[in-house]
């Protein structure tokens, strides 16, 4: 899978690119990450890449024409890699849709993906308009750009592609994977103080460890984030592991 960065500090992503699993994913050819700076772009002495917002206001603007060119430097460079002709283009913004595990699975499909990671108070509106297929955020709050939301963003899809993980197993039993809150795992040792592995997990029946975590993965989203339980359509056997739940759960609870 192919990514087209836009961005004006490309080294930042070193942490991303370079070290652990993605790092190797991308040493190995699996993901191929390049980065498009719009200073290589301005048409002045300075390099200038911001300026005042007109109507007055604090902070600086990304200028539109550097962020355009950096846009169709990287969309050039997509066809050639990843033979893909028009890119989604996303802007990682405060403005943009909340990312979460569908819109993952969703991007996931595509061959090429250019992020723009903007900075100061934001970037020109005209670049939103003419080049941006989507904005997404990581969350409600503010950052100082968008570089650690478009790391973000590449981590969770770059699981998804084959070969990223050893085992692939890995990015299809994991959370939020279909919708709920991860089950809780242990490792050695078996005793750790007063507290000890569920005597299930040691038992060796592999059905009644596959019941244990859906039981327990259905618990922690029901007390962590009932909300992902809203509207949800849940099979038999989840109903049933529900209603252990609510008889399990103490009069006063949730």
């Amino acid at each position: 899978m192919w990514f087209g960065i836009v961005t004006l500090f490309p080294e930042m992503f070193s942490v991303a690119t370079e070290v652990g699993v993605l790092g190797r994913a991308v040493g190995n050819g699996v993901l191929d990450v390049e980065f498009f700076n719009p200073r290589d772009h301005a048409t002045d002495k300075h390099r200038t890449v911001d300026d005042r917002p007109y109507g007055g206001g604090p902070g600086m603007v990304m200028m539109v024409e550097p962020l355009l060119a950096a846009v169709a430097a990287a969309k050039i460079a997509a066809a050639k890699a990843a033979m893909s002709t028009s890119p989604r283009v996303i802007y990682l913004s405060a403005q943009g849709r909340r990312l979460n595990q569908d819109i993952v699975q969703e991007l996931v499909l595509s061959d090429a993906l250019i992020l723009i990671a903007g900075r100061y108070e934001g970037i020109d509106e005209r670049a939103i308009e003419l080049v941006v297929d989507e904005e997404l955020s990581i969350g409600d709050y503010v950052l100082t750009g968008g570089e650690l939301p478009a790391m973000v963003l590449l981590d969770a899809l770059a699981r998804h592609v084959p070969g990223t993980l050893g085992n692939r197993a890995s990015a299809l039993d994991e959370s939020h994977l279909d919708g709920l809150l991860d089950y809780p795992h242990y490792t050695r040792p078996e005793n750790a103080g007063d507290r000890n592995v569920p005597r299930v997990l040691l038992s060796g029946d592999h059905g009644a460890i596959k019941r244990w975590r859906r039981k327990a993965a259905l618990t922690k989203t029901w007390r962590q984030r009932p909300d992902l339980l809203t509207g949800r359509k849940v099979s038999d056997e989840d109903v049933e592991l529900l209603r252990e739940l609510f008889d399990d759960e103490p009069t006063g609870g949730h």
